[in-house]
C-alpha cells in the first residue's frame, strides 16, 4: 500500500541510490533520481494532508499524480512557506533553480558530471538543501 510512511522510506532509498550512483560515476540516473527525491517527499507532504477516513478533494488527487515539482509544492500547500524562505536564503534560492528544472522525462537525457553533482547538491545539502527543506514538513 501506497502511504505516508512508504513514500517516506522510499524518497531515503532513493536518495541512498542517488548518491551511490553518483559515487559511482552514472550520472543520468544519479541526475534523475535526485529530482525524483523531490517528487516523492512533496508526494509524502500531500499525504499527510489527507485525512484518514476523508474523501479527499477531487483537485488534491488530480494534482498529486503529476510529475511537476511546482503542481506538487501547490498542492502540498508549502509553496508560500518556500517561496518566503527562498528569499531569506540565497543558496536555497540558488539550490531550487537548479531542482526546479527537472522533469519526468529527464531520465531519457544524457548529464554531465557537474549537472549531477550539482543537483544532488541542491536536493542533498543538510543547510539548504531542498529535500532537507521539504522533510521538515513530511
Amino acid at each position: 500500500m501506497l502511504n505516508r510512511i512508504t513514500l517516506q522510506e522510499l524518497a531515503n532509498i532513493r536518495f541512498d541510490e542517488a548518491k551511490f550512483l553518483l559515487d559511482s560515476g552514472r550520472y543520468d540516473g544519479a541526475y534523475y533520481l535526485s529530482g525524483y527525491i523531490i517528487e516523492l517527499a512533496l508526494k509524502t507532504c500531500i499525504a499527510k494532508r489527507i485525512k484518514e477516513h476523508d474523501f479527499p478533494d477531487k483537485d488534491i488527487v488530480k494534482n498529486s499524480y503529476t510529475h511537476q515539482l511546482s503542481t506538487l509544492f501547490n498542492t502540498a500547500l508549502l509553496w508560500d512557506l518556500f517561496e518566503q524562505d527562498l528569499r531569506k536564503n540565497k543558496q536555497l534560492e540558488l539550490n531550487w533553480s537548479i531542482v526546479k528544472d527537472w522533469k519526468e522525462d529527464s531520465r531519457y537525457e544524457k548529464h554531465s558530471k557537474q549537472k549531477a553533482e550539482d543537483m544532488f547538491f541542491a536536493v542533498s545539502d543538510a543547510n539548504t538543501g531542498v529535500f532537507e527543506w521539504v522533510k521538515q514538513y513530511w
